[in-house]
């Protein structure tokens, strides 16, 4: 029989183990040691199977054990013990309050998808794990972050597979009142909520979750309310699901509702208000309309508001193509907002501007969230130095004029959260060197560049570690293969030979990630034959763990999978090589440790980061990857191994695909394995222990989610909350007429004349060439500009390369003509062939950039052959 509604019956703690319950609704205890040892010893079988989930677990307690542990003076120490810690971590200073500078009293950080803990299922990829390390970061750090999402009644969807291989999905409903959560309220007791307003006078109500993240709350805004409609009801229903209305509408509720959370959030728990929004991807890029329609509100006008806006916000952007960011078609944009639909005070045309993508090669009729989120911030980052590189040219078209290493868009390398997936086994080890407090900084902090205590680790004890982890993952992968395979419909008297699947003194590689085309998880199959003697070979054979989700609607990363665990199923290798279904958190908890070699073969440079090499690396695991995202920035041959690219512009993808695999198998059979297996005197692989020790030594701090969040306090939150305080009511009006005036007298601005005062061919390092340079500034004034010399090594087409910009000076009033005179001295500073330029930039202090308005002017061709081109 079916029940016709369902509850959640909470059990009742006796008095002395109140405290659990405080332990289990803060989610530190999803990278917290000490609490979850003390969750287990509750009761270890229930614990297991409530998935290490506190809150399930006292669900499913029996009174007795309760009563029980009510009594046990041992057990109430170590609960009064853990309870106070985490009073002292949520009260105590850290590492942001020890800052001189004058930091951000609150950000809000907002994210489609966020990867806590497998107990919260609200993520689907890197993009969430890396959200949810940023909070756990930030809490460690004691930054001021408030977290805002949606609370997916589904979330992601769960994986099994058929019995021919193939993808299926399964999407369990989620009772808010079963997770970590606890609902906001009004005083009077009342959910707390917020409205949409949607086209014919409709409503999109949403309440307010909050999940404790350590000291970081995050609001999570949940559509499945009565007071919806059904269509209404369903916004939140899943993690990247339905047609393009759907995912404008969760969208809109993310970026505009999300706002109004935090505002309802901070008026009644008295939280500092955000001076900073950062907007991860461009999914929450709306949330910079419903602030300008706040300041509006307040007296402001539109251009004026945007600026106000744009000073506190940091956008960061993951895509490294077009076709990964969200794009709407303009008339759905336009019906969701105006007089009879949402922000009715806000100017249609104003909204589409911000998203409009105009710019050569673009479609005029989209709304581009991304170009939406870059217009909105006066602050953007990539996410690693190479996708900063790639984002600057994608998003170039946005700055006409200037070169793609000149457009505002920084870069911050991710990092990963180390306290939540180093495993247990390493951080004792490291705990036995440096002691557990001092370990526990060192991950959480991560102020170091360098972990020598490493160095002093014996080999023997690092080789001990490594094994028995790997045995570790071996019983893992068999317990789970079985699993798999009973939901692929096979008998328990089929299954006999899972318990020889893998060996713990196997070299073990591991894959896991998203299955899109370009990560190429059949890369390893181009080969079979290769393949399978590299598994089977009589003294060094490879065994390799694989998992990884496609997306619903992906038919093509579907038929890859399929295309792998049919090769997996094959009598004769499956002791080998494996596919799991369903990674997520927890999967990969114990996949990272186990493995000797992470594998990534992404089509370079589509990898925006990849930081599951990462959380691999912090666990003595060496990666074996193309050099793109991160592992461009940091591969040394210490650390791992680069797999060669064929990226030429003349190599189609079928033959680059060949290339590529054939490096890949080459550097396993003739490097890597007879690194693994090779012995020293003492018996041990010495070359390879000195691999793992210098990757956790010199790698391990690189790899911090606590470097990275120190890097956006330190280089994008502080300025932009300096910015936001500069921008007061009055200073926003001053620059938007300020950018309104410089924008109409551009086109009068030009570069009319460039003397030097060297006209040979050729100079000595270290002279210096006087320039003289006649300017029209079209009615501006000198403050308005800034006239610059830009020089630098110039290639075979005169670009330059390494470009340095020096500020010229204006020399007395202008002549009868309006014309000013600029000098200023340049320095021949590099040998070689070498250029300069003239430009002039619009100034103003309360720019971030002189790129910001995208305003540039050049010599004209006239000019530049009377200038001639310096030392060729």
């Amino acid at each position: 029989m079916k029940a016709i509604r369902r509850f959640t019956v909470r059990p009742v703690l006796p008095e002395p183990l109140r405290p659990l319950s405080d332990l289990a609704r803060n989610l530190r205890w999803s990278w917290h040691t000490g609490t979850r040892d003390l969750f287990r010893s509750v009761d270890p079988e229930r614990w297991a199977a409530a998935g290490c989930d506190p809150v399930r677990l006292l669900g499913s307690v029996a009174a007795e054990r309760l009563a029980e542990l009510a009594g046990d003076r041992d057990f109430l120490d170590r609960l009064d013990a853990v309870a106070a810690d985490l009073d002292a971590y949520m009260t105590g200073d850290r590492w942001y309050q020890a800052q001189a500078d004058r930091l951000p009293a609150a950000v809000a950080y907002f994210s489609p998808e966020f990867g806590i803990t497998a107990a919260l299922p609200q993520y689907s990829g890197g993009l969430g794990i890396l959200a949810g390390d940023h909070l756990k970061a930030a809490s460690d750090l004691g930054v001021p972050l408030i977290g805002v999402g949606l609370l997916y009644r589904h979330g992601y969807f769960r994986q099994s597979l058929s019995r021919d291989g193939w993808q299926q999905e399964h999407y369990p409903v989620l009772d808010p009142n079963e997770l970590p959560l606890d609902q906001l309220e009004e005083p009077d007791g009342t959910p707390a909520q917020i409205t949409l307003a949607l086209p014919g006078d409709r409503s999109l109500r949403a309440r307010i979750w909050l999940a404790q993240v350590g000291r970081v709350p995050l609001l999570l805004l949940d559509s499945d309310v009565e007071e919806n409609d059904l269509g209404e009801r369903g916004v939140t229903d899943r993690l990247y699901g339905g047609g393009s209305e759907h995912r404008l509408l969760q969208e809109m509720l993310l970026g505009i509702g999300g706002v109004r959370a935090v505002r309802t959030y901070c008026e009644l728990t008295g939280h500092a208000a955000p001076e900073v929004f950062h907007t991860n991807e461009g999914h929450a890029g709306f949330l910079g309309l419903e602030r300008i329609a706040e300041l509006r509100a307040d007296g402001l006008d539109f251009d004026a508001a945007l600026e106000a806006v744009r000073a506190g916000t940091v956008f960061t952007t993951h895509t490294p193509v077009p076709a990964g960011i969200d794009r709407f078609d303009r008339e759905l944009v336009a019906r969701h907002f105006g007089p009879h639909a949402e922000l009715p005070n806000m100017e249609v045309d104003r909204v589409l501007r911000l998203g409009m993508e105009s710019y050569p090669g673009g479609e005029p009729n989209l709304f581009n969230m991304a170009v939406m989120g870059l217009r909105l911030a006066q602050r953007a980052n990539g996410v690693s130095l190479l996708h900063g590189d790639v984002s600057r040219e994608m998003f170039a078209g946005l700055w006409p004029g200037f070169d793609p290493e000149e457009v505002p868009i920084t870069s911050v390398t991710n990092g990963v959260h180390a306290p939540t997936w180093v495993a247990p086994e390493v951080f004792r080890l490291g705990a036995r060197q440096i002691g557990a407090q001092r370990a526990e900084e060192a991950l959480s902090v991560g102020d170091s560049d360098r972990w020598d205590s490493v160095a002093d680790i014996a080999d023997q004890d690092i080789w001990k570690l490594r094994r028995s982890l790997r045995e570790l993952l071996v019983l893992e992968v068999r317990e789970r293969l079985r699993a798999s395979w009973r939901q692929r419909g096979a008998g328990t008297a089929e299954l006999g030979w899972i318990d020889g699947v893998l060996d713990p003194d196997v070299l073990t590689i591991g894959f896991a990630r998203r299955v899109p085309s370009y990560k190429r998880l059949t890369l390893m199959l181009r080969d079979r034959d290769r393949l399978m003697d590299l598994l089977l070979h009589p003294e060094r054979p490879v065994q390799i763990v694989i998992a990884g989700k496609a997306h619903p609607a992906d038919d093509g990363g579907k038929r890859l999978i399929q295309e792998l665990v049919r090769f997996a199923d094959d009598p004769r290798v499956r002791h080998r090589i494996v596919f799991l279904p369903d990674y997520g958190m927890a999967m990969a908890q114990k996949l990272y440790p186990g493995c000797d070699i992470w594998l990534n073969n992404p089509l370079r440079p589509l990898e925006a980061c990849g930081t599951s090499g990462m959380k691999a690396a912090l666990n003595g695991c060496l990666n074996l990857s193309v050099l793109d995202g991160w592992w461009d920035e940091w591969f040394q041959p210490d650390f791992g191994w680069a797999i060669p690219t064929a990226d030429g512009a003349g190599t189609d993808p079928d033959r680059r695909d060949a290339i590529e695999a054939a490096a890949l198998y080459d550097l396993l059979e003739q490097r890597i394995t007879p690194c693994f297996y090779g012995r020293g005197r003492d018996g041990l692989p010495d070359r390879w222990i000195e691999m793992v020790r210098r990757t956790l030594g010199l790698l391990g701090p690189k790899v911090l989610a606590g470097r990275m969040v120190r890097e956006y306090v330190e280089r994008l939150y502080t300025p932009a909350a300096h910015a936001h305080r500069a921008m007061d009511a009055d200073s926003a009006r001053a620059l938007a007429g300020w950018k309104a005036r410089v924008r109409a007298a551009w086109h009068g601005v030009a570069v009319d004349h460039v003397e030097t005062s060297v006209t040979a061919a050729t100079a000595e390092l270290g002279s210096t060439l006087a320039l003289r340079v006649r300017v029209g500034l079209g009615g501006l004034k000198p403050e308005d500009v800034e006239v610059q010399a830009v020089s630098g090594r110039v290639d075979g087409e005169d670009r330059i390369t390494g470009a340095t910009a020096v500020p010229l000076k204006p020399v007395g009033a202008p002549d009868a003509e309006g014309r000013w005179v600029y000098e200023g001295p340049l320095a021949l500073d590099r040998t070689g062939p070498f250029g300069y330029t003239v430009r002039i930039l619009p100034s103003h202090r309360l720019l971030a950039s002189g790129a910001e308005l995208g305003l540039v002017a050049v010599p004209s061709e006239d000019v530049v052959e009377a200038a001639g081109l310096l030392m060729r």
